[in-house]
């Protein structure tokens, strides 16, 4: 099997990831985040078995340049080229493992620390509903039914507020503080908490959902999760964006996306609407601004305003200029 496939990795190096993923662990670091590390980790391991690089002495920085290469002109089975952002992932993986590795005194420096990567490509979202294709698709559950009731409350709990998938799956009944319009997010993304706002619409679907719905989902009262599948069991992640992305397609708005594209909607329409830039990323939960101010690029309805009212061609009439 090829490097990029995820040959057996050597077992010093391969030991010394499960001691850094543990690590990792002990200090919070969230499920999925190590089984991304795991298997960007290995796949560079793989490769440096191929090339009988064993130890961690052996990784210097012409090897880093020399994989970092390898991710630019490897192609997969079906031809197709690695993504940019894939090859910052995985080079990113090993540079965190690599300074793992120093931190623990196996390595006395991190040769990724002289390492040129390429910057990583700040991408516009892929798509961005409109305020009308928005309601378009709230409007496609059948809230005659227990179960389109809770999909609607699923998908005006979105738009409301913005959250990450994995942050409305981890969502507790008891997170929800109706009174005030406030829902507690619990270690969102970097395993910090914060209080995101919930407009009136969502309260009122979310009040119709725990009133009429839950109580008929939940086999135990123990289970703490707020949004329950058809089994009483809180959604597995694939399953959410599955039910999420059927009633975008449903609604035929022309876009395609799931739970995140909710995310970009809000946040998008938030800015449009006069939200600051600084406001989006408190309730989006980035924490770092350069992360959020992607939505001022996409905001081109008031830009086009602001280009129409005060540019002289967006004044200017046809006919009036030969």
């Amino acid at each position: 099997m090829s490097a990029a496939g995820g040959a057996d990795a050597p077992s010093v190096l391969a030991a010394l990831l499960e001691a850094h993923l543990a690590q990792m662990e002990g200090r919070g670091a969230a499920a999925h985040t190590l089984r991304n590390r795991r298997s960007h980790v290995r796949v560079f391991l793989a490769w440096c078995a191929e090339r009988g690089l064993t130890r961690p002495s052996e990784i210097t920085l012409p090897v880093l340049e020399r994989y970092q290469r390898h991710l630019l002109y490897h192609r997969r089975e079906d031809g197709r080229s690695l993504g940019s952002e894939t090859q910052a992932q995985r080079m990113s993986a090993v540079c965190c493992f690599l300074r793992g590795l120093v931190k623990a005194g196996k390595l006395l420096y991190n040769p990724a620390a002289e390492l040129e990567r390429p910057r990583r490509a700040q991408r516009l979202p892929r798509a961005v509903m409109s305020a009308a294709e928005a309601e378009a698709v709230l409007a496609r559950p059948d809230v005659t039914t227990p179960l389109g009731l809770r999909d609607r409350a699923i998908l005006e709990l979105f738009y409301s507020s913005g959250l990450r998938r994995m942050e409305l799956l981890s969502l507790r009944e008891s997170d929800l503080d109706a009174e005030r319009g406030l829902l507690l997010v619990r270690e969102g993304k970097g395993k910090k908490d914060r209080y995101v706002p919930v407009g009136e619409r969502a309260l009122h679907w979310l009040a119709r959902y725990l009133e009429e719905v839950r109580p008929r989902l939940v086999r135990s009262l123990a289970e703490p999760a707020l949004f329950l599948s058809v089994r009483g069991q809180p959604f597995r992640p694939n399953r959410l964006s599955a039910l999420v992305q059927r009633y975008v397609r449903d609604a035929a708005i022309g876009k395609q996306g799931s739970c995140h594209l909710w995310r970009h909607t809000a946040a998008t329409l938030m800015h449009e609407g006069g939200a600051d830039i600084r406001d989006v990323q408190e309730m989006l939960g980035h924490a770092d601004l350069s992360t959020t101010q992607v939505y001022t690029r996409v905001s081109v309805h008031r830009l086009k305003a602001v280009h129409a009212r005060t540019h002289p061609a967006g004044r200017a009439r046809l006919g009036e200029v030969d």
